[in-house]
């Protein structure tokens, strides 16, 4: 360690605290760093040596980042944080006497705009944490994140999102159960609710003034959501878990069944995890249980362990299958196309929930999707909140026109 006196950073002088500087503004960006990579970053400064940036950068990265979705990010924050010196030298030129024009601003991601930003001091929680957002957010602000891409939030503004998104409804269609109930008013087609019958006789001495009827009674349909966990799918995975938690909590007390599953390059049961009634603690509980989260897309291997493993709990033709993914699956079409017509054949709905409807242009061309797309009900969008508060709408549509 002796090396790093000799490794100095023209504004700090040390490379090692301008390292660990750096290590903190990956993390307030979102990259998973530790100790440890920072430390693997330093040596792998000081064997490449600071003389060509370019080296000192591919050194940095092969051992700062493990995300792919990451890079980007990465690359981006280390130019901003060891000055680049081309976008030096354009800030420079903008500067001159005989620049005309206005010079437009550096484009960088919110990830990076917040890393970059001075930390702020810690407030005390409030007391009323959904009273202070009603207060503290502006009718414009409020409209903006409606239409914002989850994938184009920075931290805190995901944050917020997320507080919101729980706050929306999601009605289950409804289908008429075996059993009956009773009904003050119905039409002459209705079943006649003979104890009713008995029971006005016994009261006005044999009299009937009215023949009580009864209907049959709507339940709502048992829901089969299936959560792509891929790395592709890591910004909108967390939060439409948590959409899903707090507007499916009604269905529970009215009891109706629930099957949540997580799937990757495997399967995960998140069924227990969703019986928690505080959505935080469904997050702690599905994040230690999902092993595969941020990694590739195998949806045929995940729906042939379901169908192995879980096939009792579709419930038969009533079920709504809820699949939310991207379509950008990585295993083998023939394995793919064979499960999903077996569950196709075995539940009553499937909807396929794609947040890459977000692009206006978007058309469903890889393998992956296109099966999904040959297999599927419906395709619905799930990229900002405007798209959750129409899915409600277009549910009840859907379901109309499959009865």
């Amino acid at each position: 360690m002796q090396g790093i006196q000799q490794l100095g950073d023209a504004r700090r002088g040390k490379l090692a605290g301008h390292l660990a500087g750096f290590g903190r503004a990956l993390r307030r960006a979102g990259v998973r760093i530790d100790p440890s990579r920072i430390a693997l970053g330093l040596e792998a400064a000081m064997l490449v040596g600071v003389d060509r940036r370019d080296d000192l950068q591919a050194a940095l990265e092969a051992v700062m980042v493990g995300r792919e979705q990451d890079r980007l990010v990465f690359r981006e924050l280390f130019d901003a944080w060891f000055q680049d010196p081309a976008l030096a030298q354009k800030m420079l030129a903008r500067m001159l006497p005989n620049a005309e024009g206005r010079a437009e601003p550096v484009q960088r991601r919110n990830r990076v705009r917040e890393a970059l930003a001075a930390p702020t001091a810690l407030k005390p929680a409030p007391q009323d944490e959904d009273l202070q957002l009603d207060a503290a957010m502006s009718a414009g602000t409020r409209e903006r994140l409606q239409q914002a891409d989850f994938n184009s939030l920075g931290a805190a503004e995901y944050r917020l999102v997320e507080r919101l998104a729980r706050e929306k409804a999601l009605p289950v269609p409804t289908y008429a159960s075996r059993r009956l109930r009773p009904v003050a008013q119905a039409g002459a087609s209705a079943r006649i609710h003979w104890p009713g019958v008995w029971r006005q006789a016994a009261r006005h001495g044999g009299e009937i003034p009215r023949l009580p009827r009864q209907v049959r009674r709507a339940r709502p349909r048992p829901l089969l959501v299936l959560v792509d966990v891929s790395g592709s799918m890591e910004r909108y995975a967390r939060l439409l878990l948590a959409y899903l938690h707090a507007a499916t909590r009604p269905l529970v007390g009215e009891g109706a069944r629930r099957d949540v599953f997580a799937f990757g390059t495997g399967l995960t049961d998140l069924t227990p995890a969703f019986r928690h009634a505080d959505t935080d603690a469904m997050l702690a509980e599905a994040g230690h249980a999902i092993a595969d989260f941020a990694g590739g897309t195998r949806l045929g291997e995940a729906l042939a362990q379901l169908r192995r493993q879980h096939a009792r709990r579709l419930v038969g033709r009533r079920t709504l299958v809820l699949l939310i993914s991207d379509g950008l699956d990585t295993g083998e079409p023939a394995e793919l196309d064979a499960q999903l017509h077996w569950l196709r054949r075995h539940t009553g709905a499937l909807l396929w929930l794609n947040p890459l409807l977000r692009f206006a242009g978007y058309a469903p061309l890889a393998r992956g999707a296109a099966l999904l797309d040959r297999h599927a009900d419906a395709m619905l969008a799930v990229h900002n909140l405007q798209a959750l508060d129409e899915l409600a709408d277009s549910l009840a549509a859907l379901m109309r026109r499959l009865r």
